[in-house]
């Protein structure tokens, strides 16, 4: 279904899982939509639609508050030249105005513990890189259109690197393994190490 923004996705899946309707097992919020998960031997389809739509028209329309993170960055390296060229920013602009903006965990996916974190300021948007990298370090931080994302493995991507953080984003031992979690706030902090 069709939800309109990523703040409306992560409502209505932050309310199916503190209250799951019948039949609901599980609950995966995307960008603008979210994937329920059923068990087919606990509730039929068309009762749990049902149930769906009554919680989307009953949503209060509030934003989720997650829990606030700050992370640690060592800006630099990697694209941020580049970044600076393409937004006509200077680099110590470009991380200041990164530094200072509050991301929100729109979703989780693409790699265990990767967080699509937005909305970035119209200012610093910069494309895709024209050819991924075989190879992005872990704790990459990247950044490409309205979205910022830090790698928590070494991965291929096309996002634009713009620094490097060592907090480890995914422990499968740790409950729950993923640092980040949609409604989830981040905010980076320079640092020098």
């Amino acid at each position: 279904m069709e939800l309109g923004t990523a703040e409306r996705a992560g409502e209505l899946a932050a309310s199916l899982r503190a209250d799951p309707p019948r039949g609901i097992v599980g609950v995966v919020p995307g960008l603008r939509s979210v994937l329920v998960e059923l068990d087919p031997l606990a509730g039929r389809v068309e009762q749990v639609t049902e149930a769906v739509e009554r919680r989307i028209g009953q949503l209060p329309g509030t934003l989720v508050r997650g829990r606030l993170h700050t992370i640690p960055v060592t800006y630099g390296g990697g694209d941020l030249a580049e970044v600076a060229s393409l937004t006509g920013l200077t680099e110590e602009e470009v991380v200041a105005m990164h530094a200072a903006t509050e991301l929100r965990v729109l979703l989780c996916g693409f790699a265990p513990g990767f967080a699509y974190l937005g909305d970035l300021p119209p200012e610093l948007r910069v494309p895709r890189l024209r050819t991924p990298r075989t190879r992005t370090p872990a704790g990459s931080l990247a950044i490409a259109g309205a979205m910022c994302g830090i790698y928590p493995a070494d991965l291929p991507g096309g996002w634009r690197v713009i620094g490097r953080t060592a907090v480890e984003l995914f422990d499968a031992r740790r409950d729950p393994p993923a640092l980040l979690v949609p409604g989830d706030r981040v905010r980076f902090e320079p640092s020098t190490g």
